[in-house]
């Protein structure tokens, strides 16, 4: 089974799971019933998580045009150690 997208002009986007070759050019809206066209988008791509859809985004942009760092960054304060840490054998 494939997953197609179609386009309603009232509704907006929705996927039909169908055998693959089998998607007609246009189906009618699960929702409305009116006719809707199929569109075609990168395959699994259409559904990325927003996060990673953000990252990847970020990524490309930094490509064209990468942020210049005008200051050194501050350091952080030190992290107090694990207490897990103070049980282990010393030598």
């Amino acid at each position: 089974m494939a997953t197609y997208e179609y386009l309603c002009r009232e509704c907006g986007r929705f996927d039909v799971q169908l055998p693959i070759g089998t998607a007609p050019a246009s189906r009618d809206c699960s929702a409305c019933g009116r006719g809707a066209r199929r569109v075609f988008s990168p395959p699994g791509l259409s559904r990325v998580h927003p996060a990673l859809s953000a990252a990847l985004d970020l990524d490309e942009r930094s490509r064209e045009a990468p942020e210049v760092v005008s200051n050194i960054p501050r350091e952080h304060p030190p992290r107090p150690p694990h207490p897990a840490l103070a049980r282990l054998p010393r030598p």
